[in-house]
């Protein structure tokens, strides 16, 4: 694993987790943890279960004991090394969104097409897809539950950078980043979005905005580049949008409504979507994670209403491997079930999902976004030429 902040924490107890609660085809073996700082690395390491640990990402995906390689850096490295691991032979898991840029997307998903050819597979980091709701909620439109799909709205919100006096981060400069709140948060949006309907966002209009234009530095200035630094040498420019608002149009002609942001007061991590179809419809918040509401519009009008579904059943996914019925799963979760899919599509010699590919979609749908805000455009068409590899 290259990379020992959050996104790094939560990866390893996916790892350490899955093989103690999934009857797994291969067993997953820790083997080195990769940090910027050898000394930080190497405490990652001992408190989260790794063999090893180094501040060499380039070695260590030259190892011969090294099958796979999991990157959970900063977006501007994701390309870098993922590229680099495919050609050495590694399976990939990198977090989302895939890249900073969609020629840095288009250049890894041509890697990882590459490496396919010799059974390398690569697969990225949606990790709400593993929600049990959120598969559960998939199943049911699958299935036609819903009818026609009329209308979507997805949001998620968040509050860390309410405060103006919130340090600067690594998060809020473009260069690291990539983009703020649109690529961090708005990409799960995205691609739950398309995930859940099993359809294609073609076109957008959006508007991004920054609320805070400077942020003071913490301590050691940890991810500051040189293009971020402000005018005082205690505050430092933020670079990237604060709050993302768009309308996405679907390859079925639905409309759909967008919003991330991560200064929505008293919203924790509130990922929210609602779908309206022509029998029913389904509504799911990740504050709320272990339920999804759902409206049958086919029962008589006398008792019909949203209810609530507790997904704790072994029947709905991934829930059979863990807890008696009614005992709730948490955030930390999904990363198991992310393993688990992800050992299983390897022993299987199947592409993993979402591959490559679907982070490319979802990367060219956030330029979109960005172009459009940009150039105050009503619509940005993400035609069927830009879609392909």
């Amino acid at each position: 694993m290259i990379g020992n902040g959050f996104m790094g924490a939560a990866h390893s107890q996916g790892w350490r987790t899955a093989p103690r609660f999934f009857d797994l085809p291969l067993a997953p073996e820790m083997t080195l943890l990769v940090g910027r700082d050898a000394g930080r690395a190497a405490d990652a390491a001992e408190r989260w279960g790794w063999s090893e640990s180094s501040d060499d990402w380039r070695a260590a995906v030259q190892r011969d004991d090294i099958d796979l390689v999991d990157i959970v850096t900063p977006g501007d490295l994701h390309a870098q090394i993922a590229i680099a691991a495919l050609e050495a032979g590694k399976h990939v898991l990198c977090e989302k969104p895939l890249a900073n840029t969609t020629a840095e997307a288009e250049a890894m998903a041509r890697a990882a097409e590459e490496a396919a050819v010799t059974g390398v597979r690569a697969m990225v980091g949606f990790t709400y897809r593993r929600v049990p709701a959120v598969a559960l909620a998939r199943e049911l439109v699958a299935a036609g539950r819903l009818g026609v799909i009329r209308q979507l709205s997805v949001s998620y919100l968040q509050d860390w950078l309410v405060d103006p006096l919130s340090p600067f981060t690594w998060r809020l400069d473009k260069q690291l980043a990539g983009s703020g709140a649109l690529g961090d948060i708005g990409a799960h949006a995205i691609d739950l979005a398309q995930f859940v309907t099993g359809r294609s966002i073609t076109s957008v209009s959006g508007t991004l905005e920054t609320l805070v234009a400077e942020r003071p530095l913490s301590g050691d200035g940890r991810g500051l580049s040189s293009s971020g630094s402000g005018g005082d040498a205690g505050t430092a420019a933020v670079t990237v949008d604060d709050r993302a608002v768009f309308s996405a149009r679907f390859d079925d002609g639905v409309l759909g409504a967008f919003e991330a942001t991560r200064m929505s007061t008293g919203r924790k991590n509130a990922l929210r979507f609602e779908i309206s179809g022509s029998e029913g419809a389904l509504s799911f918040d990740l504050e709320d994670l272990n339920s999804l509401r759902f409206y049958d519009a086919t029962l008589d009008p006398a008792v019909q209403g949203f209810s609530k579904i507790i997904v704790t059943e072994p029947e709905h996914p991934y829930i059979d491997a863990w807890w008696p019925a009614g005992h709730g799963l948490g955030y930390e979760h999904g990363f198991s079930h992310q393993v688990r899919d992800l050992v299983i599509a390897l022993a299987s010699g199947e592409n993993p999902s979402p591959d490559f590919g679907d982070g490319l979609r979802v990367q060219r749908v956030l330029e979109a976004v960005e172009r459009s805000s940009a150039e105050r455009s009503a619509w940005t068409e993400i035609d069927e030429k830009e879609m392909a590899l």
